[in-house]
C-alpha cells in the first residue's frame, strides 16, 4: 500500500519553503534543498538557509509549533542531491523556466526510488513540455500539484495530471492531500494558470478596470466586494495588497501571453495605472504601501489611500453606500445577490456588482471543459482559493440560471453554448439533489447530471438533520445521533458560547450515555469555531443586576457537568477548531480524548475580562502540569511546574495551532491534531469507538497536588515584579492573585494531594470575588464593546 512519510522538497523559494514548511506541520519528515550560490561563498547553503529563514518568520506564521522546524532538513543540490532516494514524494519549486526544470528532473528520474510520486508546483509552464523526454515510468508518476500561498492556510490544491499519469496516482494525491495535508484537492486541465488563477485572473484585472474607467473609488469597491457579495473581507484592493500587487499583475501578463485564443484575452491586461504603481514600487503589505498605507496619526492606527490620478495618499474615507445595508436586509447571500441584481439600473454601487459578476460567470461557462471538466472543481477552487463563499456555478444557481442568462444577452455578455443547451433540454439549474439526497452537478461533457464527488471522511451534520436523526434541539445546542450508537453534542449558539440552553442539552448528552445503545459521544460541530466560552453577555447582565446567586448555579452546573463527561461510563471525544476558548477548551480538558483540527487556538482567556477560569480549567492545568510530573517522577521541584500553569493562566495564553496547544499543555500526547477539520468529526467519532474497547472511566481520588501558602507566596512576588517593571496593572495582579488561590489549594500551610472538588469549590469562590468587582465589570463591557482586553 502507497504511503508518503517522506518528501523532498526542492526549490526553497517563496512557494517551495511554504510547502516544505506545511508538509512538517502535517507530521512528515522533509528535505528542503536548493542550489549552492555558486559564487565562490564559503556557505554552500546560504541559498537554502536564505528561503528557509524567510519562510520562518513569515506572518501568518508558516509554521505551527516551535516542534516542526525539526522536521525540516535543508541541502542544496551538489552536496545532499542523494538524499531524495529516501522520498516518497519529490515536489519541484524552481525557477519558472522550462529547461532548468527538464535538467533538474533529469537528475531526480537517475535518483529517486521507483515508486515516488513526481510533481511540479508549477502554475506557468505546461506539465507537458516538463516531463518531455522522461520514461514510460516517471511519466505515470508524474503530475502537478499547485498550491495555494500560504499553503498552511489556503485550502486549495490544484491537481493537474498529464495524459500519461497513472489514475491511481492521481486519486492516491487527492486522499492524501485531504488527509494529511488538510488540502481540497480538485482535478484540473493542463492549461495556462489551471483553473484558480485563471479565473481569479479574468475576474481581479475586469473588475479593477472597470472601476477605474468609471470612477469607482477604492473605499466604494472595497466596501461592496467582500463580505456582502460572500468574498472575505479583503474585498478587491485590499486583496491586492495582500498578494502582493507585482504577483497579481505578473500572473495575468503570463495567462495573457499564454492564452491567444482566448476570446476575453484583452480582458486579462493589467490597467496602466496598476503599472504605474509597480514603476512606484507600491506594491501593498510587502512594501509598505499599495492601495492602501498604514499610518499613524494622534496615537491611532490609520489607513491612508491612494489617489491614482496624484499618486499620493489622502486619509480613507467611509464611503456613503446605501446599498450596503439596504441589501443585508434582504437576508442570506443568495437573497442579497438577487436584491442587488435587481437594482443595478436605479443603483451606481449595485451596477459595479452586476457589470463585473455577470462577465465573471459567463467567463467561467465559457473556460469549461477547457480547464475543467466539472463545475464542481471550478466552484471549489474559487472557494478554497479565493475564500469565495460560492463559486461561479453556485452563484448563478442562487440567481437563477435563465434570469441570469437573460440579463447576459442584454448586456451583450457571451454565452457558451452549452449553458443554453442544459436550459434548452428543460434543466433549469446546474446544481440538484436526487430523491436519495445525494448531490448532483450537470456535466457539460455528457449532457447529463453526475454525481459530485464526496470526501468519504466528511460528516455533514446538516444532512444527518435531514435525515431525521437530530434527537434534541433547543436554540444553541442539538443531540444527533451519528451511527454506530455514537452520538454528538452540537453547539450553535452565536459563536457557540456556553450559556443555560447548551447545559440543558448537554445535561440530555449525559443521560443519553446511561443507554445501552449508546456507546459514547462526540463533542463537536461545523461552525468557524469550537466554542468561545461562556455567553459574555449573559454573564454581564446577571452581574450587573446583583444575581450572583444565579451566576453561582451556572458556574456550579457547568462545573458538574464537565466532571459528569469526565467520569461518564462511555468514551466522550471532543473535536475543537477555531477559537476554542475558556469554557470551549475547558470542555476539551473534560474529555477523554481531543481530536483537534490543526488551526485550533485553545486558550484560558478569562483573566482578560477580569476573572479567572472556573468550569475546571484552573484545577485541570494543575492537574495536567504541576501534579501529572509530580505523580510520575516524584521527588521533583514543583515550583517550575506551577509557574508554567500560573502563567498560562495569567496571562491568557492562546496557542497559534493544535501543534502548539500540545506544547502548551492543553493537549495530552494521546490527542490527535488532524490537518483537514472537515474530518474531525468522522475522526472523533472512530475515537470513540477504538476507546470503547475495555473502556473504563478514569478513577476517583486524591489527584492534584496543591502547593500550598509558601508556594502561593512566590507566585505572587513574581506578579510584584511585573507590577513593578509596569508590565502589569495594580489589577492584573488582583485577577493573577486569584488565580494563584486556586492552583496552590487556598490556605492549605503545607503541600498535599486533593480531590479535584476542591480546586473546584476555589474556582467559584474566585470567580464570584472577581464578579463583585468594578475593575471585573468595565473589562467585560470593554470585551463586548470592541472585542479587545481591556488593561485596567
Amino acid at each position: 500500500m502507497r504511503q508518503i512519510g517522506k518528501v523532498a522538497v526542492l526549490g526553497a523559494g517563496t512557494m517551495g519553503a511554504a510547502i516544505a514548511g506545511h508538509c512538517a506541520n502535517a507530521g512528515l519528515e522533509v528535505e528542503l534543498l536548493d542550489i549552492a550560490p555558486g559564487d565562490g561563498s564559503d556557505d554552500n547553503y546560504a541559498v537554502v538557509k536564505g528561503g528557509y529563514d524567510r519562510m520562518s518568520k513569515a506572518r501568518p506564521p508558516a509554521l505551527m509549533a516551535k516542534s516542526v522546524p525539526d522536521r525540516i532538513r535543508l541541502g542544496n543540490f551538489e552536496d545532499d542531491f542523494d538524499r531524495i532516494s529516501g522520498a516518497d514524494w519529490i515536489v519541484e519549486a524552481i525557477i519558472e523556466k522550462l529547461q532548468p526544470k527538464r535538467e533538474l528532473w533529469e537528475r531526480v528520474e537517475a535518483t529517486a526510488k521507483p515508486d515516488a510520486i513526481l510533481s511540479s508546483n508549477t502554475s506557468g509552464i505546461p506539465l507537458h513540455q516538463v516531463s518531455e523526454g522522461r520514461s514510460d515510468g516517471f511519466r505515470r508518476r508524474f503530475l502537478g500539484t499547485h498550491f495555494f500561498n500560504p499553503p498552511r492556510y489556503l485550502k486549495l490544491l490544484e491537481i493537474i495530471p498529464t495524459e500519461d499519469t497513472d489514475p491511481e496516482v492521481v486519486e492516491f494525491v487527492r486522499t492524501f492531500g485531504e488527509r494529511v495535508l488538510g488540502k481540497g484537492g480538485v482535478i484540473a486541465k493542463d492549461t495556462p494558470n489551471f483553473i484558480g488563477n485563471r479565473l481569479g485572473s479574468f475576474a481581479g484585472m475586469q473588475s479593477v478596470t472597470y472601476a477605474f474607467e468609471n470612477g469607482y473609488t477604492t473605499e466604494e469597491i472595497d466596501a461592496i466586494t467582500g463580505p456582502l457579495v460572500g468574498h472575505p473581507k479583503t474585498a478587491t484592493f485590499r486583496l491586492n495588497d495582500t498578494v502582493g500587487l507585482d504577483i497579481a499583475v505578473g500572473v495575468a501578463e503570463n495567462l495573457y501571453e499564454a492564452v491567444p485564443e482566448d476570446e476575453s484575452r484583452e480582458d486579462l491586461k493589467p490597467h496602466p495605472k496598476l503599472n504605474e504603481m509597480l514603476d512606484k514600487k507600491l506594491l501593498g503589505n510587502k512594501t509598505g504601501s499599495g492601495f492602501y498605507k498604514r499610518d499613524r496619526r494622534d496615537g491611532k492606527t490609520v489607513f491612508d489611500v491612494l489617489d491614482l490620478e496624484t499618486f499620493e495618499y489622502r486619509p480613507a474615507e467611509d464611503p456613503d453606500v446605501p446599498l450596503v445595508s439596504q441589501a443585508r436586509e434582504q437576508g442570506d447571500l443568495a437573497e442579497r445577490l438577487r436584491f442587488i441584481m435587481d437594482s443595478a439600473e436605479k443603483d451606481r454601487h449595485a451596477k459595479y456588482l452586476r457589470d463585473t459578476m455577470l462577465p465573471y460567470l459567463a467567463y467561467s461557462a465559457r473556460r469549461i471543459p477547457e480547464i475543467s471538466d466539472t463545475l464542481v472543481d471550478a466552484d471549489h477552487a474559487m472557494e478554497w482559493g479565493f475564500g469565495h463563499k460560492a463559486g461561479p456555478f453556485r452563484t448563478w444557481d442562487m440567481l437563477g440560471v435563465e434570469e441570469t442568462v437573460n440579463r447576459m444577452k442584454s448586456l451583450d455578455i457571451e454565452v457558451a453554448p452549452w449553458v443554453e443547451t442544459m436550459l434548452g433540454a428543460g434543466n433549469e439549474s446546474f446544481y440538484k439533489t436526487d430523491e436519495g439526497g445525494h448531490e448532483l452537478a450537470y456535466s457539460p461533457g455528457s449532457g447529463k447530471y453526475e454525481a459530485v464527488y464526496r470526501d468519504p471522511m466528511v460528516v455533514s451534520l446538516d444532512a444527518l438533520r435531514g435525515e431525521g436523526r437530530e434527537l434534541e434541539r433547543n436554540d444553541s445546542a442539538s443531540l444527533l445521533d451519528l451511527g454506530d450508537g455514537v452520538l454528538c453534542l452540537e453547539f450553535h449558539s452565536r459563536g457557540n458560547s456556553i450559556d443555560g440552553n447548551t447545559l440543558e442539552i448537554g445535561k440530555k448528552a449525559l443521560a443519553a450515555l446511561e443507554r445501552d445503545d449508546v456507546v459514547g459521544l462526540v463533542i463537536g460541530n461545523e461552525g468557524q469555531n469550537f466554542c468561545v466560552g461562556a455567553n459574555l453577555g449573559e454573564v454581564a447582565f446577571a452581574a450587573k443586576g446583583g444575581m450572583l446567586d444565579m451566576i453561582e448555579k451556572r458556574v456550579t452546573a457547568l462545573q458538574d457537568l464537565l466532571m459528569a463527561f469526565k467520569y461518564a461510563p462511555k468514551p466522550v471525544v471532543s473535536a475543537p477548531k477555531g477559537q476554542t476558548l475558556g469554557g470551549g477548551l475547558e470542555i476539551c480538558l473534560h474529555s477523554d480524548r481531543v481530536v483537534a483540527a490543526g488551526e485550533t487556538y485553545m486558550g484560558l482567556v478569562e483573566a482578560g475580562v477580569g476573572l479567572i477560569p472556573a468550569g475546571g480549567g484552573t484545577k485541570e492545568l494543575a492537574r495536567r502540569i504541576v501534579s501529572r510530573p509530580l505523580s510520575r517522577v516524584g521527588d521533583v521541584p514543583v515550583l517550575p511546574f506551577l509557574q508554567k500553569a500560573f502563567e498560562t493562566i495569567a496571562m491568557a495564553k492562546v496557542s497559534a495551532s493544535g501543534l502548539e496547544a500540545r506544547e502548551i499543555g492543553f493537549l495530552d500526547r494521546d490527542d490527535v491534531v488532524l490537518m483537514n477539520p472537515e474530518h474531525l468529526i468522522s475522526t472523533a467519532k472512530r475515537e470513540v469507538l477504538d476507546l470503547l474497547q475495555n473502556y473504563a472511566p478514569p478513577e476517583r481520588g486524591k489527584n492534584v497536588f496543591a502547593a500550598g501558602r509558601t508556594a502561593r507566596a512566590a507566585l505572587e512576588v513574581g506578579v510584584k515584579s511585573l507590577q513593578w517593571g509596569r508590565f502589569a496593572s495594580e489589577y492584573d495582579g488582583v485577577v493573577a492573585g486569584q488565580a494563584a488561590r486556586v492552583l496552590t489549594g487556598g490556605d492549605l500551610s503545607l503541600g498535599q494531594w486533593v480531590p479535584e472538588e476542591y480546586l473546584l469549590k476555589l474556582e467559584r469562590e474566585g470567580f464570584l470575588a472577581l464578579l463583585e468587582n468594578s475593575q471585573t465589570h468595565e473589562r467585560i463591557e470593554a470585551m463586548l464593546k470592541t472585542g479587545k482586553p481591556l488593561r485596567n
